[in-house]
């Protein structure tokens, strides 16, 4: 099926951390990691334009697991998600970069933390559904199984993510999804049509409006097959970390069609 194509328009975050170290890898992981992916959903080509930089969010933690599969147990509308990670400028692929993601499940709880659910009483502490690690190929690329994510109020669903350039810097920024598939997503599949109606969309979204304001963040683009949804997203980063450090702009970019 035709890849179906959605305008890429906002972004969140960019900010500065200290890259985790002491990853480690389970024996699985070589198992789970798909030995070779499908064609992305395709993405047109365009000039690499500055995103803002915005907030990380109150749910990372870093569970030490790189894995390509990180549904675990969540029920959910299957996604596979393929990032490529290249430098502005020349677009060249950059690999070996690590790359971090970590998004709410169908219900819009995260992993490892108290007070999630729509009544706020459901503890998921010691749980890791939902995130983990890839490095990328020679080509820049990681793909990841997961389900489709959850609304929580005051957001539209998004799928957080990092890319480590080095030990001290590193991109944070929050991908979404258009809103016509996640009206289709939560009125018509379960587990997700089981709850009230999301509460918020992209375009009501406070931190998808205030990126929006310089040029916006990311709407990944979308091919649906039959037993699941490929979305994918080239993201662009200045690699010498320069507009990081200085806490300016940020260098996460998105590629703008034609």
């Amino acid at each position: 099926m035709d890849p179906i194509l959605s305008r890429r328009s906002a972004l969140s975050a960019i900010v500065l951390g200290t890259a985790a170290s002491g990853l480690t890898q389970p024996a699985s992981a070589q198992e789970t990691a798909p030995t070779q992916s499908p064609a992305p959903a395709t993405q047109p080509t365009g000039a690499c334009t500055l995103l803002p930089q915005a907030v990380e969010g109150p749910f990372y933690f870093d569970p030490k697991l790189v894995r390509a599969d990180i549904a675990e147990d969540r029920p959910g509308a299957p996604v596979q998600l393929e990032l490529r990670i290249i430098e502005s400028g020349p677009c060249t692929p950059i690999a070996n970069v690590r790359v971090d993601i970590w998004h709410a499940d169908a219900s819009g709880a995260y992993s490892g933390y108290d007070g999630q659910g729509d009544r706020g009483d459901l503890s998921t502490e010691g749980d890791t559904f939902l995130r983990g690690t890839q490095i990328a190929n020679a080509d820049g690329r990681v793909t990841f199984t997961t389900v489709y994510p959850g609304w929580y109020p005051g957001r539209t669903p998004h799928i957080h993510v990092k890319v480590f350039l080095d030990q001290k810097t590193l991109v944070t920024g929050q991908i979404y999804f258009p809103d016509a598939l996640s009206e289709r997503i939560y009125t018509t599949r379960a587990p997700y049509n089981i709850r009230s109606h999301a509460d918020t969309t992209n375009a009501t979204d406070f931190l998808f409006r205030e990126g929006e304001k310089e040029g916006g963040g990311i709407v990944l683009a979308i091919a649906e097959e039959q037993e699941r949804i490929v979305a994918s997203l080239v993201i662009a980063v200045d690699r010498t970390g320069a507009a990081a450090r200085g806490g300016v702009g940020g260098f996460l970019r998105r590629m703008i069609g034609q």
